[in-house]
């Protein structure tokens, strides 16, 4: 008698180790992260110094848009760049050239000669290496660790980010108050160098074939946007980002402070409220490189869904308190939708277009930004309930629109 053929099992998928094992990762993390320790100082001192220098909130709002204007003209052509070239290079060139320009000005202000006009010029600086170095990082990330790794990836490094932004600006003030303004801007670059020693040890990827002829840098932007364009739940996905940014930066920003002054005058009940963010941000980073997900997409969308919800009736809630809670629950859920559209995006998107893809993403996000902030301050002043209801809508609606489209549902 015949028999059957032994039915061969199909080996289980391997599982990946945790990020920190891979040695790359764990190299470029360790820099990055002591460079952005190193940040603190600047972001601490740059304000101080020019109210220093000029005592006008004028010229504070000057050197925002001289980094604000350079860093939203030039990111698209940024993307293309880091697409032409190595990211790990183009990111080595842009921290020497931000430790130069932080070290001249450490140097003026020790020897007395610093002018605004130099701020201005710092500021521009800064803004156009960030045009070219922030879409390179999701392109380095991608080339160090597997697709599979990349959930647990960006929760290490954007928690990791975030704690550096919480608890590092007091020590940097007290270090800046101790030793001067000007051992702030130089320690800030010295931390470049350990970025640049972490890339220089790293292996390279290149996104274009050698001997590939090389279409314009506008030819590159072009396709870029054709291929967000033509990709459905890419799009949808890049909708709901900028949707997020814009109706979510501004009211958390000067709503809050606007509630707290009213309620409480007092600027301990605004630190509370911006903690929490912080803390449920963080819970919602690190659950988002815990939890594997299945169906991403539906997880998605309902999230943002629920956080439209309480985003809506944030200006109801009586109490300090009761506030901060809604809060961290607020903070946990864009934390972890930001880690996971970050992952699926980067696991998505092929790597000869992912710079200016992430360029796209930034640009949304750091592009509306300040109409966001200018949109905020004007409807506060018309009501606060009023503002968080617009912005709650806004969000939930935008999250529906994703959650109808069956490519979006189908994300993975």
């Amino acid at each position: 008698m015949a028999t059957a053929p032994a039915q061969i099992a199909s080996p289980a998928p391997q599982k990946l180790p945790h990020p920190l094992k891979n040695r790359n990762f764990v190299l470029w993390w360790t820099g990055a992260t002591l460079s952005l320790l190193g940040d603190q100082f600047y972001i601490v001192a740059l304000p101080w110094l020019v109210l220093e220098l000029t005592g006008s909130a004028v010229a504070m709002g000057m050197v925002s848009m001289c980094a604000g204007i350079p860093r939203a003209v030039l990111m698209l052509m940024g993307g293309a760049v880091a697409d032409r070239i190595s990211p790990r290079k183009l990111m080595m060139i842009t921290a020497t050239c931000r430790a130069i320009l932080v070290g001249a000005i450490g140097c003026l202000l020790w020897a007395g000669h610093l002018a605004i006009w130099h701020m201005y010029l710092l500021a521009t600086g800064f803004g156009i290496a960030d045009a070219f170095a922030m879409p390179s990082a999701p392109a380095m990330m991608r080339s160090l660790v597997e697709p599979q790794q990349l959930p647990a990836a960006n929760s290490v490094w954007q928690s990791t980010a975030l704690l550096a932004g919480v608890a590092a600006p007091s020590p940097a003030g007290l270090i800046m108050k101790s030793l001067g303004a000007a051992w702030a801007f130089l320690l800030d670059s010295f931390s470049f160098l350990f970025l640049i020693g972490a890339l220089w040890k790293l292996p390279d990827f290149i996104a274009a074939k050698p001997g590939a002829p090389k279409p314009s840098v506008l030819s590159s932007i072009k396709e870029g946007l054709s291929y967000v364009v033509n990709d459905r739940p890419l799009r949808a996905l890049l909708l709901v980002a900028a949707v997020l940014n814009l109706f979510l930066a501004g009211p958390l920003s000067i709503g809050l402070a606007y509630m707290a002054k009213k309620r409480f005058s007092s600027p301990v009940s605004f630190g509370v409220w911006i903690s929490s963010v912080a803390a449920g941000t963080l819970m919602g980073m690190l659950l988002a490189g815990v939890i594997r997900m299945k169906r991403r997409g539906l997880a998605l969308v309902g999230a943002t869904s629920i956080l439209g919800l309480l985003t809506s009736i944030v200006g109801f809630i009586p109490g300090l308190i009761p506030v901060a809670a809604l809060l961290a629950i607020m903070g946990c859920l864009s934390g972890f939708t930001n880690v996971q559209i970050q992952a699926w995006f980067q696991q998505r998107v092929d790597r000869a277009v992912l710079g200016r893809v992430a360029s796209l993403m930034m640009l949304a996000a750091f592009g509306l930004m300040p109409l966001s902030m200018a949109g905020a301050g004007a409807a506060v002043s018309w009501s606060a309930q009023g503002m968080f209801m617009i912005a709650g809508v806004a969000v939930s609606v935008v999250s529906v629109f994703g959650a109808l489209q069956r490519d979006v549902r189908a994300i993975e």
